[in-house]
């Protein structure tokens, strides 16, 4: 289990509610909130709307059967003219699109290929457009990306970028999220996050419910202005710079100087725009955020219904649960995400999406309305995933898209592991397709475990998964990739054989 200085309990879905003991392990089922636990039904509507359906046939591949001809190559073949959502016209795309709702009120109907299609699509792993830009571009496409002290072959931020951009270099993915003037922050979103610095307004209503709780899982210590004013008089200062962050005992042992900065970043008067060493650095928000942004004062309902438009646009299609456990809403913050849905002041556009839980006739997702517009083409990207990458964050959402279970066994004790500790799903032709838990040794990248999904033929995915490990070989640095052990045993020969 790591224990960094700055690993933080995970569970920070609303603040006014109890928060995990410090230091207790944590289970992965804790990576998902406690509110989207299981896929509950969908918001009730007193008088659903006459039902819609895109006219396409169901081209489905079911979870766990063979997939497609060209996903070994990480190039899927072009999509049939008849497949995916298509808007009936260019005006029916645009009334969606300026409604914030579907063509004449109603549901529509999608596949789940149709759905994972729109979300691989929207989460930057299908497709040309999302390599434009590049970090910067991502992280506004994503809305968050999260951070985590782990390091196996990247940190997980890292990890994310490459997921969707290629081998960008890891130096300039530090540069994209961190840099002066400040274009990212950092603050609680599904967990410890990288945000867009124009998103500062939209979490006001998590720094005003800190700042009435006054506590969090440590109690805040006297002295806590006179660090204000230190960082206000000496400039950005690091937990070095005023003592140190622990006390010595256990990692959760801050010392008062670590948990006063921590307050008053979680209150919003310090912020951090960067980090140096894997280490915060702290600064006055009215020193490092943008004037405009600061003098904006939204309230709790303005802050999640737009917060809740930029989880939707991400996740491309998204259910109650997912959202919830985008954002880590509860109480009456999880009432009013509730009420911008059904009111649609969110913008998205209720949708059916097959096989997903639901009542007959009602909406049992939401989407992004622009996406709805216009069909998903282009490559789906063959890559390692991370475990902390929001394509996986909510594992229910996994399974329901991919047909894929999946533990982050780090948490799990060594002897009960069954994949390995830092396993690594692996994406190809739009699925996933099995899973690698993968270490380095000097310059080779070494499999310590390799499995391929229940139902797959090795001879046909081995490419695919050959493809994932070299690409991330070199852009670690590596030159030589070696596995170890694999499901089906197969795999290891063919895995090891010469290029």
């Amino acid at each position: 289990m790591h224990r960094p200085e700055d690993a933080q309990p995970l569970n920070v879905e609303d603040v006014t509610l109890d928060d995990p003991a410090p230091g207790a392990d944590v289970p992965d089922a804790a990576l998902v909130s406690a509110a989207a636990a299981d896929d509950r039904q969908p918001l009730a509507t007193a008088a659903p709307p006459p039902t819609r359906t895109l006219a396409t046939p169901n081209t489905e591949t079911p979870p766990g059967n063979e997939l497609g001809p060209d996903a070994h190559s990480g190039a899927a073949a072009a999509p049939k003219a008849d497949s995916g959502p298509k808007a009936r016209s260019e005006a029916d795309a645009g009334a969606r699109v300026a409604g914030g709702g579907s063509v004449g009120g109603g549901v529509v109907d999608l596949t789940l290929d149709e759905a994972r299609r729109l979300i691989l699509r929207a989460q930057g792993l299908l497709g040309a457009d999302a390599r434009k830009g590049g970090v910067h571009a991502m992280l506004r496409r994503l809305g968050a990306v999260q951070l985590d002290t782990i390091s196996v072959l990247a940190r997980s931020h890292e990890l994310v970028a490459y997921a969707r951009l290629g081998a960008v270099s890891r130096p300039a993915v530090e540069r994209a999220y961190w840099h002066d003037p400040a274009r990212s922050f950092e603050y609680w979103c599904h967990a410890a996050c990288i945000l867009p610095v124009e998103h500062w307004p939209l979490y006001s209503f998590r720094r005003r419910a800190f700042r009435d709780r006054k506590f969090r899982w440590h109690e805040v210590p006297d002295g806590v202005d006179k660090l204000l004013d230190q960082v206000r008089d000496s400039g950005p200062l690091m937990t070095s710079d005023v003592g140190g962050a622990k006390n010595g005992g256990p990692w959760w042992d801050w010392s008062d100087s670590k948990i006063g900065l921590e307050w008053l970043l979680d209150i919003g008067e310090l912020v951090c725009t960067r980090r140096v060493g894997w280490r915060r650095v702290y600064d006055l928000a009215e020193r490092a955020i943008p004037a405009d942004l600061l003098a904006q004062d939204l309230t709790d309902e303005e802050c999640i219904t737009r917060l809740a438009g930029i989880a939707g646009r991400s996740l491309g299609v998204a259910n109650r649960t997912d959202l919830i456990d985008f954002l880590r809403l509860k109480g009456r913050f999880a009432a009013i995400l509730d009420e911008a849905l059904l009111s649609g002041a969110a913008g998205l556009t209720p949708v059916t999406v097959a096989g997903w839980p639901g009542k007959k006739g009602q909406a049992n997702a939401w989407a992004d309305p622009a996406a709805l517009a216009s069909e998903p083409r282009g490559r789906h990207r063959t890559t390692l995933v991370s475990p902390f990458d929001s394509l996986i964050w909510h594992r229910g959402r996994t399974e329901r898209i991919f047909g894929f279970t999946y533990t982050l066994e780090l948490y799990v004790p060594k002897h009960k592991r069954v994949h390995g500790y830092f396993t690594m799903p692996v994406l190809a032709g739009g699925r996933l397709i099995g899973r690698v838990d993968p270490a380095r040794e000097g310059t080779t990248l070494v499999a310590r475990q390799v499995h391929l999904e229940p139902g797959l033929s090795p001879a046909k995915w081995a490419g695919a998964f050959a493809d994932a490990l070299w690409s991330a070989a070199e852009w670690v640095g590596c030159d030589s990739v070696r596995v170890e052990r694999a499901d089906p045993p197969e795999l290891v020969t063919m895995l090891n054989a010469p290029g």
